[in-house]
């Protein structure tokens, strides 16, 4: 039992370790905080306190990892840009029309390097080909489009 008093920080380290590689299999960011409270037992251990303080320390450095680091991990973790799939990665791109658009015909747009039919999301709108149009929705196959300014020299 002495040797175990003497030796109680690796006992602490040995925990934080165990703790550390649970982690890598859970991804869950919740025994690698505790592991931290391991680590602080076991600093207090290395000071040569007794192993109720060393427990209490481990205890409240867990609680504090958890309840204030941990959050704001999972949230940056957890977090990243928005991913838009299908056609909704197609809004807001511009796009060369290659027959003419009216609102009673529909035409064709070059997007993305493929060819789209196109309707003009104002349907009073004539778009002639060669103009630039941005995409502003897309309605089936069909891409509603509005001309974008050009600055004339």
């Amino acid at each position: 039992m002495d040797w175990l008093s003497d030796n109680l920080w690796q006992t602490w380290l040995g925990l934080a370790i165990v703790l550390g590689v649970a982690e890598m299999f859970s991804l869950d960011l919740v025994l690698i905080m505790v592991a931290a409270g391991a680590v602080a037992g076991m600093v207090v251990a290395l000071l040569g306190a007794p192993f109720a303080l060393q427990a209490l320390v481990a205890a409240g450095a867990s609680v504090a990892m958890l309840a204030l680091v941990r959050p704001q991990l999972a949230k940056r973790f957890h977090g990243g840009p928005e991913l838009s799939l299908g056609h909704g990665k197609l809004i807001g791109q511009r796009a060369v029309v290659t027959q003419e658009i009216t609102g009673l015909e529909v035409g064709r747009i070059r997007l993305a390097g493929e060819i789209w039919s196109a309707a003009p999301y104002d349907e009073h709108l004539t778009i002639t080909p060669g103009q630039t149009v941005e995409v502003l929705e897309i309605r089936g196959a069909t891409a509603y489009v509005h001309p974008v300014a050009t600055l004339e020299p």
